[in-house]
């Protein structure tokens, strides 16, 4: 089996044209989303709305898969807003993680998912896999802690 490349991408800060023209310079083939809820609020970003998302996929040919079980809980996601909120942080600016976030979602949700287990579950085809969730920079996203999994294996690992 080849290993796949695996590449991570937020949304924030990128017009349609270029979030879906990293994908195709990337040559993304298997697109997993991560988030809870697949969508986000305004019309900035509505093109990864989750109808919208998946048609222009299927359009570029990439497969879809929502991996929800990798989204964080909301207990999660509400340990890092007090932490934004302690620190003053807006959720847009915040440049990385907290440690109660981290340590929340590495016992609640990675440690029950083997990357291994994942990567031989995955179509034998598959050269290029996307994990995608909103946030900008990827140490402030989830995502990061997903894709070192992968790194821990051995995978390339790129944040686009």
């Amino acid at each position: 089996m080849t290993l796949p490349h695996i590449f991570t991408l937020g949304v924030y800060g990128l017009s349609e044209e270029g979030f879906f023209g990293k994908l195709r310079q990337a040559e993304v083939d298997y697109f997993c989303d991560i988030r809870a809820r697949r969508g986000v609020r305004g019309r900035e970003y509505a093109f990864v709305n989750s109808r919208r998302l998946q048609a222009r996929l299927a359009d570029m040919g990439i497969r879809y898969v929502h991996l929800k079980d990798l989204a964080p809980t909301v207990g999660i996601r509400h340990a890092q807003a007090q932490a934004d909120q302690t620190d003053k942080i807006a959720k847009r600016q915040r440049a990385m993680l907290g440690g109660a976030f981290i340590h929340a979602y590495e016992q609640q949700i990675l440690a029950t998912f083997s990357a291994q287990v994942w990567l031989e579950n995955l179509p034998q085809d598959i050269r290029a896999v996307l994990f995608f969730c909103v946030e900008r920079a990827p140490e402030a996203c989830h995502r990061s802690l997903v894709a070192q999994r992968f790194a821990q294996l051995g995978l390339k690992v790129e944040h686009l």
